[in-house]
């Protein structure tokens, strides 16, 4: 006699994503995108990564999604909290910021990919399930050139002076270019007044900035204030 499989069995499983952005436009967005596929669903939503990882412990999804750009600690320093806290949980990088610089860093943190904002209404569905599939995601051009550095066939990535500072000096850097103050950035990561007085003199030192002046200007037109 022939058995045939019902629907619900044949049917595959379904895959529960955490999308990490602070902007409730941009999750709306990514929701509206993933969910239109059958085994897709956003198990849970964060605008910090205090949030996030409370959602990982309550939630359990089985994929998470991190814009670099949040309120307090960013993306980069989020993917590695969520790779000591769950190992094998994929991440993948969402960002406006340029992949030259930040999909290396990306995949140093721990993340298993990194897709432009730009690029999300096409891509961010076959990112997702390559993702899940356990493979690593990256735009064809930024993957052939990592391939090509850690070979020794090709040039660096990115070969500006920026690309010398650590992951919090970058971070530091970038929230100077947004015009926060000394403070305002201390206050947004958790850290002390003198802590991030050093980080700026250490990117003043790596980039050959003379002042505090030049450092917010340069800062400025690097993130395009």
């Amino acid at each position: 006699m022939k058995v045939v499989s019902s629907k619900r069995e044949s049917a595959a499983p379904i895959r529960r994503i955490l999308i990490v952005d602070d902007h409730p436009v941009v999750r709306q967005g990514i929701r509206h995108l993933l969910e239109q596929e059958p085994d897709l669903r956003i198990g849970a939503e964060a605008e910090s990564a205090g949030e996030a990882l409370q959602a990982l412990k309550k939630q359990r999804p089985d994929m998470a999604i991190v814009d670099i750009s949040l309120k307090g600690t960013d993306g980069i320093e989020l993917t590695k909290w969520i790779r000591a806290q769950d190992p094998d949980l994929p991440v993948l990088v969402l960002s406006m910021h340029d992949e030259n610089l930040y999909a290396e860093r990306a995949l140093r943190a721990g993340a298993h990919g990194y897709l432009m904002k730009a690029e999300v209404g096409d891509k961010i569905v076959s990112a997702v399930r390559k993702v899940l599939g356990g493979e690593i995601y990256l735009s064809d051009r930024v993957g052939q050139t990592i391939i090509n550095e850690v070979t020794g066939r090709g040039a660096p990535l990115d070969d500006s002076p920026i690309r010398q500072l650590s992951d919090r000096e970058l971070e530091v850097f970038r929230l100077i270019g947004e015009g926060l103050s000394t403070r305002e950035i201390a206050g947004r990561l958790h850290l002390s007044v003198k802590t991030i007085e050093t980080y700026r003199a250490h990117i003043k030192e790596k980039l050959g900035i003379a002042n505090a002046t030049q450092l917010v200007r340069v800062a400025a037109q690097w993130t395009g204030q």
